[in-house]
């Protein structure tokens, strides 16, 4: 519980931090193939796109606060 406390901080400060610098106009990531085949499946269960899937986690999560759509589904 402690740990999951620190790191919500942790997070937090990062967020904070990230607001007061320039912005990213291209968000790139690697992630495990595994967590993208999990990605993919939840993304067809939801019938929305993989990167929809990713933005809206990350916009609920409090990571990003704006996406310009400029991707194809």
């Amino acid at each position: 519980m402690a740990k999951q406390k620190f790191d919500r901080e942790v997070i937090k400060n990062v967020i904070e931090k990230s607001k007061t610098k320039r912005k990213i106009a291209q968000l790139t990531i690697k992630i495990d193939s595994r967590l993208d085949d999990a990605l993919v499946k939840l993304a067809k269960a939801l019938n929305i796109s993989k990167n929809k899937l990713i933005e809206e986690t990350l916009f609920e999560s409090g990571i990003i606060e704006e996406v310009e759509e400029n991707y194809y589904d």
